[in-house]
Parts: structure tokens; sequence; C-alpha cells
């Protein structure tokens, strides 16, 4: 999961754990993170607990490099291109959505106003990316 504002970090982490879903999840601040991560470098370098994520949790927003330019970095690698991803943003904008799904998001969710509705979210994002779908198995 991506996303700046560490109270939406904090309560995605909560809904996950609402859900009680049995994943590992990792959370970084910004799309900079997020591909330093992937090519395990800075401070991801040589993590022995390093895993390839299933799914990436994308905010829009973010300092650094944001949403958008993180999404096209990883779509255009060969290694990460088939990651699903969610762009899980606050914003509602049909030119957003539009530009997201044209760079490769799997799907784009405006997050819910209140805890109940992100709970909501979380599971069925998880019911349908780690139950219904078939994603491809690690290399």
């Amino acid at each position: 999961m991506a996303n700046d504002d560490e109270d939406a970090r904090f309560l995605i982490e909560a809904a996950l754990q609402e859900v009680a879903v049995a994943i590992r999840s990792e959370s970084v601040e910004n799309g900079e993170q997020v591909l330093d991560y992937l090519y395990r470098r800075g401070q991801y370098a040589g993590r022995s607990n390093w895993h390839r994520p299933h799914l990436i949790l994308l905010d829009l927003n973010m300092p650094r490099l944001d949403g958008r330019e993180t999404l096209i970095h990883i779509k255009s690698d060969p290694d990460f291109q088939q990651i699903p991803i969610v762009i899980l943003t606050t914003s509602q904008s049909s030119g957003d959505i539009l530009l997201c799904y044209k760079l490769g998001a799997n799907s784009f969710i405006s997050k819910p106003v209140t805890f109940e509705g992100l709970v909501k979210v979380i599971k069925t994002l998880c019911e349908y990316w780690f139950e219904i779908v078939a994603l491809p198995q690690d290399s």
C-alpha cells in the first residue's frame, strides 16, 4: 500500500484486520518508496523478508513521485507490469479515473468517508483479488 497519509494507512491496516484476511502487507509513503521496495534498493536492499506484491493499493496524490507517475513506472516494467494495481484515493475526478485506466490501473476506487465503508471496500477487494481471480504465480 502506498499512501502518504499516516491516518489513511492506519485505517486501511485496521480494515484489513477487521476483515481478518491472512495476508502480509507493506506500507510506504510515496511512489519513490514503492519503486525502492519493488527494486529492493535503499532501505529495502538485502531484506530477507522481501516478498513480491500480489496487489498494490496506490494513492494518487503523494509527494516525491505521485501515484500517476508510479503507475507509469510499474506498468512499463515487464518484471512488474502484471502486478494488479488498485487506485484507492480521495479523488473522484473523471479525468483521474480515465487517466489511471489508460495508464494500466486495474481498478479505481474513491475512498469511502466512513470506516465501515472502508471495511466493506477492503473486504470486497480481498475477496475479489485473493479468492476469485487467478493471479500470476511468483517467478
